[in-house]
Formats: structure tokens, sequence, C-alpha cells
């Protein structure tokens, strides 16, 4: 897919973590998780700019996604830890999810498109397609944006709804 298609895949693949952070009465956080997935929907495609990386290889696997996690993990425990441990924990754990859904929203865009990929490569050479729609479908990449913009306000609107009920 192209760029608001990863757009839409990353807001689609955050949704349900927006939603228990909103639920939990983080709304604040919960808004900032989204905002780091969107910006970060497109991290996998930097390795059309690094050479001797083929596209859709190692920045496209369950290894990078839990290498991007590992990273904002880091980075939230290292923002969480100005106000002690449970905050560095809280945050990094948060960081490592939003890092985590930010490559596996990427990835679910990409299995839409006939070319597929790899997520287990090098340990396995299994290729995943849905093969629903070219990547520069045009279409396709703005229904995506759409789907992911109304799955997040969907979750957004449930969280502050379930926050509510219980009185967070």
């Amino acid at each position: 897919m192209h760029r608001p298609g990863h757009y839409g895949g990353s807001l689609l693949a955050y949704a349900p973590v927006g939603f228990l952070v909103v639920a939990a009465g983080a709304v604040e956080l919960a808004i900032a998780g989204g905002a780091v997935a969107v910006a970060g929907a497109m991290v996998p495609d930097w390795d059309q700019r690094v050479p001797f990386v083929r596209h859709r290889g190692p920045t496209h696997t369950v290894w990078f996604a839990l290498l991007v996690g590992a990273v904002l993990g880091a980075a939230g425990a290292l923002v969480g830890s100005g106000v002690g441990v449970g905050g560095a924990v809280v945050l990094g754990v948060f960081g490592f999810v939003v890092g985590v859904t930010i490559v596996v929203g990427h990835l679910l865009a990409d299995v839409l498109t006939p070319m597929g990929i790899r997520p287990f490569e090098p340990l396995r050479d299994d290729e995943y397609t849905l093969d629903v729609a070219k990547a520069a479908n045009p279409v396709a990449n703005y229904a995506l944006l759409a789907l992911g913009a109304v799955a997040s306000v969907v979750a957004f609107l449930a969280g502050g709804a379930v926050a509510g009920f219980l009185g967070v």
C-alpha cells in the first residue's frame, strides 16, 4: 500500500489499544499513542532507502515489529522514569505495544496486496497475501484510511463510554 493505506492500517491496528487506554481514563496518552502510530506508519518502508535491503524484506517481519517495540518501549520507560518506577513500567509497556502495533498495522496493509509479505523470514519463507488490491490502487488506499479513521473514532467513543460507566 501507499502512505494513506498505511496510515489507515496503523489507525486500524491501534484502535483496540486506544480503546483500552481511553477506557482506563488516560485519554491524552491514547491520543499521543495514536499520533505516534500514524507518524511511524511508514517506518517499515525505510527499507527502500537502504542499499542492499530488499523491499518487504527484514523490515516487514515480526522480528522488526519486536525491534521497533523494544525501541519505543525503551523510550517510553525513559520518559516514564521521571515519575518513578511505576511510570517507567507503564510507559515502557505502552511504548512497546505502540511500536509493535505500528509494524503490524503496516504488515496488515501490505498483506492486502498481490506482492504480500513474508513475516517470519528468515525462519520461514511462507508468503502471505490476500490479493485484494494493488499497492498503488488509490481507492483501496483511501478506503483503508477511512476504515482506520472510523475504527479510531468508534474506539475512542466506546472507550470514553466505558470509562464513564466505570467512573474512571
